[in-house]
């Protein structure tokens, strides 16, 4: 009997990674790809001798998909720098992988006839003047801004997933992930849980950008997870809403993480970033009606699991190494 095969994009990363432990854990062929420009082999290193796991090293925009010969029964387009120091750093290579890189991606699930999920984010709502976000609002975005390649690189990905279902039929989702963390987290990427982390442990202060009563909704990797694997299995091609609906402020966030770690530290708040949103909270009806999902890890258990994971690495983490300048580097594809 053939088992199912799953392609994956961006899928050492963070996210990709857990999704390709759940697809290996339930039998299924999974194929990874990824350039390690925001992820780290490392995320994957258990499934390397894994028979039904392949590993390409390539960068998805300038990968020749004629190097893919097999027919997947699900592709998964993941495959994005997610985190503003890594799109501001990134930033044609932001549009490019979802724009070119969805192109390929969709292509791929055209030719196969499989099912296809497409990665967006909460981003495409901007600075929304609602709150909590549904899915049919659409978003108050600064379109030259520094964020913009982000947010109207989604928002273009999302466009390019409709007109292919629209005119090729192809079986596509799309899902809107709200802030998620856990484990497989980089601590220097920039986002606000794994910077509280980093700081925390290194015995500095907290910063916060800001006044530190912006809020965000705080999703474990876990529950994402879930709610993904439920997705792709729905007959449903608008876009769905995946996130955690409690909401809470920096400020707040900042007293959980001391709460757990047992360290006062101090907080040193600095000047506002452009385009933060004041604001970040999913209406997750849409997720509760189709998939019969939300989430069941509250954000104290979250960040106690998240917290022991990186105190657990050997050698620690170098949590302060600044990232590169420049475009990634393009490492010679291989698979393996």
């Amino acid at each position: 009997m053939r088992k199912r095969q799953v392609l994956i994009s961006g899928g050492a990363g963070f996210i990709g990674s857990h999704l390709c432990d759940y697809y290996i854990q339930r039998g299924y062929k999974v194929w990874c790809i990824d350039n390690l420009c925001t992820s780290s082999i490392e995320n994957i290193k258990h499934l390397g001798n894994l028979s039904d796991f392949k590993f390409i090293q390539e960068d998805l925009i300038t990968f020749k998909t004629s190097l893919l010969k097999h027919k997947f029964d699900m592709v998964f387009h993941l495959a994005s720098p997610a985190s503003p120091p890594d799109y501001f750093r990134l930033p044609l290579e932001t549009l490019k992988v979802n724009s070119l890189g969805t192109e390929k991606m969709l292509e791929i699930a055209k030719m196969s006839e499989a099912k296809f999920l497409f990665s967006s984010t909460s981003e495409v709502y901007g600075d929304p003047t609602i709150s909590p976000q549904p899915e049919i609002y659409w978003g108050n975005v600064n379109p030259v801004g520094p964020r913009s390649v982000y947010d109207e690189g989604k928002r273009y990905g999302e466009a390019l997933v409709m007109a292919y279902h629209r005119k090729y039929r192809v079986n596509t989702r799309i899902i809107r992930i709200f802030n998620t963390y856990g484990e497989r987290m980089r601590l220097n990427d920039g986002r606000v849980i794994p910077n509280f982390i980093a700081q925390i442990l290194d015995s500095k202060p907290l910063t916060i950008y800001g006044d530190g009563k912006q809020t965000r909704s705080f999703c474990y990797v876990d529950d994402l997870i879930k709610g993904i694997t439920k997705m792709i299995e729905v007959d449903y091609h608008l876009p769905v809403n995946l996130g955690n609906p409690d909401e809470f402020t920096i400020l707040q966030l900042a007293e959980v993480i001391q709460k757990i770690t047992g360290i006062k530290a101090q907080i040193e708040f600095l000047p506002p970033l452009e385009d933060d949103p004041k604001q970040r909270r999913p209406d997750i009806s849409k997720a509760k009606e189709l998939l019969h999902w939300e989430p069941k890890v509250s954000l104290e258990e979250g960040l106690t699991k998240t917290l022991n994971y990186f105190r657990s690495l050997v050698p620690p983490p170098q949590w302060n190494r600044k990232q590169k300048k420049g475009g990634c580097r393009n490492e010679t594809g291989r698979i393996r």
